[in-house]
């Protein structure tokens, strides 16, 4: 096994080499800058290493790590039209850049893009992945879908958000584990075992970024911490304030988010307030360390060498320890 660094920089050197200009340049152009933004490599990183510790060729699992980032960029061109949002790792959206109907097109060419990858495996291999690739995808639209009916609904709950967040996130993360399985030519059991691991550090990744976008440090963080305040989003420590938080807690927080006209640094700081004293900034790292738990719980029950589970156990508490 190699170290966590080693799997990003072999998947980044591929993905370079893949990510090169092409005609038209108006189509290509913004697939190429989107790809070159940068991000945690997340999800390829994990097929490389999932296909690594069954002792598979991780050169032959690139394609499909490849096919998740690619697909995973292009769901992000089309949230950020869609929350017209100017700004993604800190550039220019796509479609900001280059237009709306540039950014729909480039994105609809990624996911074309992603499909192709999978046309370097053999006839088994081709269908297994497609398949769970087909079906993760489509929950990805589903999760999205979820989450902008919650911009409008007042009553939703927290195992309707668990799924919102399973659907949008954690499929995608256990997709790129049980990919990984698939071309190492491991069981159906440890394919499954694999996914279960993925999807609950998937759900425990997801919350660590609600609580991030609340309290994280913003020298780190990224992105500006208390953005989701700002735009009113429900997520997971707003519904626990709903579930723990006294009438006035509850009260106060409706208030603050329906007043359109309230200076956003004073709204965040009354939020944050109103989440440390409802218990729901303590419930939410609960969860987190929940779901890791399960995950780490999920790993145990693996058919690998101990020091492969170690790597894989080491880069799920990087996630859930991380500031950005």
């Amino acid at each position: 096994m190699k170290s966590i660094k080693q799997y990003q920089e072999q998947f980044v050197a591929y993905l370079e080499h893949y990510n090169r200009i092409r005609s038209p340049r108006n189509l290509y152009d913004p697939v190429q800058y989107i790809l070159k933004l940068g991000g945690k490599r997340l999800r390829p990183t994990l097929t490389l290493m999932t296909a690594d510790c069954f002792e598979g060729d991780v050169s032959a699992s690139l394609d499909a790590a490849l096919a998740i980032e690619i697909f995973h960029n292009f769901s992000l061109i089309h949230d950020d039209i869609m929350d017209n949002a100017p700004l993604r790792r800190g550039q220019q959206t796509v479609h900001e850049k280059w237009g709306l109907n540039t950014g729909i097109l480039s994105g609809d060419a990624m996911l074309i893009m992603a499909y192709q990858l999978f046309e370097s495996y053999n006839a088994e291999q081709f269908q297994q992945l497609t398949t769970l690739f087909s079906k993760t995808a489509l929950q990805v639209c589903e999760g999205q879908q979820y989450d902008v009916d919650f911009e409008t609904r007042y009553d939703v709950t927290i195992p309707e958000y668990t799924k919102m967040i399973e659907y949008k996130t954690a499929v995608l993360v256990a997709a790129a584990m049980q990919m990984g399985a698939i071309v190492a030519k491991a069981s159906e059991e440890s394919q499954k075992k694999c996914y279960a691991f993925g999807r609950n550090l998937g759900i425990a990744f997801q919350l660590q970024d609600d609580y991030l976008d609340a309290f994280g440090d913003p020298e780190t963080f990224g992105k500006q911490v208390g953005g989701d305040i700002i735009e009113n989003k429900k997520t997971y420590l707003v519904l626990k304030v709903m579930e723990l938080g006294s009438n006035q807690n509850k009260a106060k927080l409706q208030a603050l988010y329906q007043n359109a006209s309230i200076d956003s640094d004073q709204k965040i700081a009354k939020v944050l307030q109103i989440f440390s004293e409802s218990g729901a900034a303590e419930a939410t790292k609960q969860a987190i360390e929940s779901y890791t738990q399960i995950a780490f719980d999920d790993l145990e029950s693996l058919d690998i060498k101990p020091e492969n589970k170690e790597l894989l156990r080491s880069f799920g508490a990087q996630l859930m320890t991380r500031t950005s």
